[in-house]
Parts: structure tokens; sequence; C-alpha cells
């Protein structure tokens, strides 16, 4: 009879371990289905809302005239997208906010940064910063309009008003409310002012930055809507009026549809800036 001997397994001794096609499926199926189901809960109210909104009105909870099932608001809302009229309102309001966000981006990020670096300039501008910023930018409408005329000039500088506050306040925020940890450690390396700054005080204030950029994309639609229903031949401001004014409910719902989706776009696209301009903090 032959003695057998049981080995164990050899160790690894420190080699990568060979992964089979199932074991890599597995996290990803799990994965999968985690985001299905986390999905599938944040939609619930979402299709509440909208089963409601075709219910309602075709059992009389509201009248149907004034609050028009979803379906009959998509359907206008196809057919707005089908004759062109919906690209060319879309397509207005986006240029204006857009310039006008572009314009509030490029000139209060900088502004915020001097002022939450340097003292003086904190100093000679924070008065008048604290004067405009407690004035609400529609209460400015007619002031725009009388300076600059009823033209494209004054929504864009309105949109501009209106979305340079909120980028301001949280850059100087942002810059303010470096760890001084990190800015004593950098110090201590040697680091010159501006290298401290460019690498760890602007990095640092990056997140705080990008939530008034998030809110001041918000702003840009919220204002300039409401610019368009005062004066402008086009824009989803202007389709939501008119069709008001003509009695297209159907058409009025679109539009404002149309803008609570612009809205989510916008929001979903700064949101994927804010990320990628923000990876070290997840990295």
């Amino acid at each position: 009879m032959t003695d057998t001997v049981a080995f164990a397994d050899p160790p690894t001794l420190g080699r990568r371990q060979v992964l089979t096609a199932e074991a890599v499926r597995e996290p990803l199926r799990r994965r999968v289905a985690t985001g299905a189901v986390r999905t599938a809960r944040s939609s619930v109210a979402i299709l509440a809302f909208l089963a409601l909104w075709e219910v309602a009105p075709r059992v009389g909870l509201v009248d149907a005239v004034f609050l028009p099932p979803l379906s009959t608001v998509l359907v206008a809302l196809g057919d707005l997208a089908a004759d062109g009229a919906l690209a060319t309102h879309v397509s207005a309001s986006l240029g204006r906010a857009a310039v006008g966000f572009g314009i509030a981006v490029a000139v209060s990020i900088p502004v915020g940064i001097a002022i939450g670096w340097y003292r003086p300039v904190a100093e000679l501008l924070t008065p008048i910063l604290e004067l405009f910023r407690n004035t609400a930018a529609l209460a400015l409408l007619p002031v725009f309009i009388l300076i600059l005329g009823i033209g494209e000039t004054s929504k864009i500088a309105l949109v501009t008003y209106a979305c340079s506050f909120p980028i301001l306040l949280t850059t100087i925020s942002g810059v303010r409310t470096v760890d001084p940890l990190l800015v004593k450690s950098a110090r201590s390396l040697g680091l010159t002012p501006v290298r401290l700054f460019w690498h760890v005080v602007l990095p640092a204030a990056v997140p705080a930055i990008f939530t008034g950029v998030r809110m001041a994309g918000s702003a840009s639609i919220l204002v300039l809507i409401a610019a368009e229903m005062i004066g402008a031949k086009a824009g989803l401001g202007f389709l939501i009026t008119y069709t008001q004014y003509n009695f297209q409910i159907p058409e009025m719902y679109a539009g404002i549809i149309v803008i609570a989706l612009t809205g989510l776009a916008i929001n979903g696209v700064l949101l994927a800036i804010e990320r990628r301009f923000s990876r070290w903090r997840t990295a």
C-alpha cells in the first residue's frame, strides 16, 4: 500500500492571479443590477407624476382645456419639432444664454479669484458687490432695455448680470476657504506664490467654483425665458407667451417641457465638466 501525501496549493508568491471570464463578469453584473435598481427607484416619482398628468384631465379631475393630457402635449411637441419651429426657438434661446453665460464665466472667475486672494481688491470691490448682488436681475430688465434697446444686447446683458453673482460669490468663497494646512505645507516646500496658487489654491477651489457655474447655468435659462416673454421675436419664452395669447395650450405646455429638458441638459453637461476637472477628489 502506497502512502499518499496531500500537498497544499502552491502560494502565488506575489504573482498576479489569473481571473476567469466568469469572475470578471460577476462584478459587472452586480454593478448593472445595482444601477438598474437605483434608476428604477429614482424614476418612480417622475413616472407617477407623468401618469397623474395623463389621467387627471381624462377623468375630469382638472379641466382638459387648461391642462391637456400628456399624450396631447407630446403630439403638439412632435408637430413643433416636425415643422422646424421648435429648433428655431431653442437655438435662439440657447444662443443668447450661451453668450451671456460665457461672458459671465470669463469675467467672474478671474474677478472672484482676485477678490478672494488679494485683500486690497476685496476691500475695493466688496461694497459695490454687496450693493448689486441684492438687486434682482429681473428688476433691472427695464433699465437694460432703456439703455441697450429691446434687441439681443439687452437680453444677453441681463443673462450676464444674473449669471455673474453665483460664480463670483462661490469663487471668492472657494479661494478663501482653502485648507490653511495645504497652503502652509506648500510654502514649506518652497513653492513660489504663483506655483502655490496654480497648483494648490486653484485646484482646491475648483469644486466651489463649479457649484457657482452650475447655479449660473440654471439662472441663465430662467432669466432669459422671462426676458423673452417681454420682448422677443423668437425663443422659448416667446413661444410660451405667443401660444398662451393664441390659446394654443398644448403647444404652451410643450414649450415648458422643452425648457425643463434644456435646463436638465445644461446641468448634466456642467456636472460632467466638473467631474472632469475634479478627478483628483476621487483619485
